[in-house]
């Protein structure tokens, strides 16, 4: 148990890029006195931000490793590539500290099971990054089911339409790639990276549906498109089987029309409701419109709480719950390389590198795909592929199933 009054000595591995956000929230906390920074490292040189300055206090470094050992954190947080995850999360438990480690997680399920035990057997915590999952409109939202307001929950399903730039998929070695220069497997796509979280939210709300800690995934049909020349998906419609509780369907692009920020929908004999997750809006069954819910709790506020009082506050995100994700991710990597759309639907707007991408009609396609929990394919969209189908039963030795 941690002392109450001491601020936790926090570092940042990964301090630049999407750690800037990290930093924001980090030093926010140090403002209200509950942490203090103690180390940043990144390979990349670390600049001081009007919203995430470094600290007199913290110290910089370019190998996590000579970090952990020069300043002793208690909590670090990692924001570095996927394929770098479980190494680094690996040698922050050997080291006794508590790890806030960014989706999604690790690669496979061997992984997954190796950094499971590594927790269990440091008796640390680790905390994965769906931030998503701190909502209090998700909180609201499952109170819901489980009170039987929606009835017998018949299916799940989310939609999302974003668009990224040609810069996007520049800014990084391993951005739009599945395995890099080296032969080192990567995890990229819009399914498992930057609209993961709407896959995670079904993931939790099937598992209240079904009354289960987590579900376990036995089927996959998956359909995955690309409008660049890219390894990874930037659309793709999903459709998952569980052993337990209803089927979830993901109609997600990065291509998109018009913005869609992402809905999480869910039908039920009684009724219906929608959850956007991204702005923590929620519609239950007899309201007409959209309505925030405030407090989101913070996944690193949750794991400092955790720290003083493991037994009275849970982690909102241990790492145990994200293993039908990983599942999941382990399968769309391991899948066929995404259909390419033609071209004849396929319009550019701007001038790179902002230029985007853009799928004529997809939106709709897309919408559709999630009211009806249908595929692509099954829609009569003309530029659809067949799916690719896979037994999942093996709990992350997928195989691929009869068509």
């Amino acid at each position: 148990m941690t002392d109450p009054g001491k601020p936790s000595r926090v570092a940042l591995v990964g301090a630049s890029g999407h750690g800037l956000w990290h930093r924001r929230t980090v030093a926010a906390l140090q403002d209200a006195g509950r942490v203090e920074l103690v180390a940043l490292v990144d390979v990349r040189p670390v600049e001081p931000a009007p919203d995430a300055p470094i600290p007199d206090t913290a110290a910089v470094f370019t190998d996590h490793r000579e970090m952990l050992a020069a300043v002793r954190p208690e909590v670090v947080v990692v924001c570095t590539p996927p394929h770098t995850h479980l190494p680094i999360a690996l040698d922050i438990l050997a080291a006794g500290a508590d790890v806030l480690l960014e989706k999604p997680p690790v690669l496979s399920m061997a992984e997954h099971r190796r950094l499971v035990a590594a927790v269990a057997e440091s008796g640390r915590s680790c905390q994965v990054g769906f931030q998503a999952l701190g909502s209090a409109a998700l909180t609201e939202l499952l109170a819901a089911i489980g009170d039987g307001r929606l009835g017998r929950i018949t299916g799940i399903s989310t939609v999302a339409c974003w668009q990224r730039t040609d810069g996007y998929y520049a800014r990084a070695p391993w951005a739009g790639r599945r395995t890099l220069a080296d032969g080192q497997p990567a995890l990229d796509g819009a399914l498992v990276n930057p609209l993961a979280h709407a896959v995670m939210q079904s993931l939790a709300v099937a598992a209240v549906a079904a009354g289960v800690e987590v579900v376990a995934p036995v089927r996959m049909e998956l359909e995955r498109y690309r409008t660049r020349p890219i390894e990874v998906d930037d659309t793709a419609t999903m459709r998952v089987t569980l052993r337990d509780g209803p089927p979830v369907v993901a109609a997600v692009t990065l291509a998109g029309e018009d913005f869609v920020a992402g809905e999480v929908i869910v039908q039920g004999s009684a009724g219906r409701a929608v959850l956007e997750y991204p702005t923590d809006r929620l519609m239950l069954p007899g309201e007409t419109k959209l309505r925030e819910v405030p407090g989101r709790v913070g996944l690193l506020e949750n794991l400092l709480d955790h720290r003083v009082a493991p037994d009275r506050v849970p982690l909102i995100v241990p790492v145990e719950r994200t293993a039908p994700f990983t599942v999941l991710a382990e399968a769309i990597h391991d899948a066929p390389e995404p259909t390419l759309v033609t071209s004849e639907v396929v319009y550019a707007t701007g001038e790179p590198p902002e230029r985007v991408l853009t799928i004529r009609g997809v939106n709709a396609a897309l919408r559709r795909a999630a009211e009806e929990r249908a595929l692509l394919s099954e829609l009569g969209v003309p530029w659809a592929a067949a799916p690719y189908r896979v037994d999942l039963s093996g709990a992350g030795s997928a195989r691929p199933a009869d068509t």
